[in-house]
């Protein structure tokens, strides 16, 4: 279904919902669970299970008989960095949704896929500054957590990523996925370098570049029209017929020379337009993690 159209089903928490059901109906769906060091949660007892691992406290309290079961330590790690800086609450038009709204529904997607795989996953989100930090963790509570952190701040002019970057890599203890979320427009250089630092600390790094369809083309019918900066205030007044072919011709420059930094880095890239189905950038993020599974 295309975003549009789920975004009229209404809570967040329900379109992701509806999106990885979907996606899983043609996933291999085996969440990993062990008997490692981390507890994880409980499960009701099963005949045949190991009796070692019964949890006599909550029998002798609740005279429940519970199973505890561990975070596998094969389990992936990850963290999702998603940008909400002020140039991502745009949209071309109004049946679209806008590039932070899309950016929004696919990091929640993405962060219930990998719970509900038994992996944990963090959340952070940045503009000029680092407004939302959820460290990794695989337990159910944590989608609720990733959730709340929506409410907090953001919206400024600017996007530090290189340092929401840095930080995933910190949450991360062990080598792991980080996945980036963006429209990109921000120091490519800052990025590349920090991309490089977590590929040598043997992370995963994915990089979904959001971009609005008028981004890519341009394909305004209007006459003279003010283009303005939304985060530092410049603007420019064009005709957009005079522009269009040299605007399309800077833009797939920017994104082939995005390609090649990121993929010269050992980073996974992908364009993402705000009217495609959730599915393709999530299958491309999730490719990280059977990558390291």
């Amino acid at each position: 279904m295309d975003p549009q159209t789920l975004a009229a089903l209404g809570r967040l928490e329900v379109v992701s919902r509806w999106v990885v059901d979907g996606l899983l109906a043609g996933l291999h769906r085996s969440p990993k669970k062990g008997f490692s060091v981390e507890f994880a949660e409980h499960r009701a007892y099963q005949p045949g299970d190991d009796l070692r691992f019964m949890d006599w406290k909550v029998a002798a309290r609740a005279d429940k008989w519970l199973i505890k079961q561990y975070e596998e330590e094969t389990n992936v790690r990850a963290t999702v960095v998603v940008d909400v800086s002020k140039s991502m609450d745009w949209r071309s038009r109004p049946d679209l949704l806008t590039k932070l709204a899309y950016a929004e529904r696919l990091a929640a997607a993405l962060t219930l896929l990998l719970i509900r795989q038994r992996d944990s996953v963090g959340l952070i989100r940045f503009d000029d500054q680092l407004r939302s930090v959820v460290p990794p963790k695989s337990r159910t509570v944590q989608w609720k957590r990733i959730l709340t952190a929506r409410g907090d701040p953001g919206s400024g002019l600017g996007s530090d990523a290189a340092g929401a970057l840095a930080q995933a890599g910190k949450l991360i203890r062990r080598r792991g996925i980080v996945i980036l979320i963006s429209d990109l427009l921000l120091d490519a250089q800052e990025v590349d370098d920090t991309v490089h630092a977590l590929r040598a600390q043997g992370h995963d790094v994915t990089v979904l570049h959001i971009l609005d369809p008028a981004e890519r083309k341009l394909d305004m019918s209007a006459g003279e029209s003010l283009f303005v900066d939304p985060e530092r205030g410049d603007s420019l007044a064009v005709t957009p017929a005079d522009v269009r072919e040299l605007y399309q011709e800077t833009v797939n420059e920017a994104i082939d020379e995005w390609r090649a930094r990121l993929s010269a880095a050992g980073a996974f890239y992908e364009a993402i337009q705000t009217d495609q189905p959730f599915g393709v950038p999530l299958r491309r993020a999730f490719a990280a993690r059977q990558r390291l599974s």
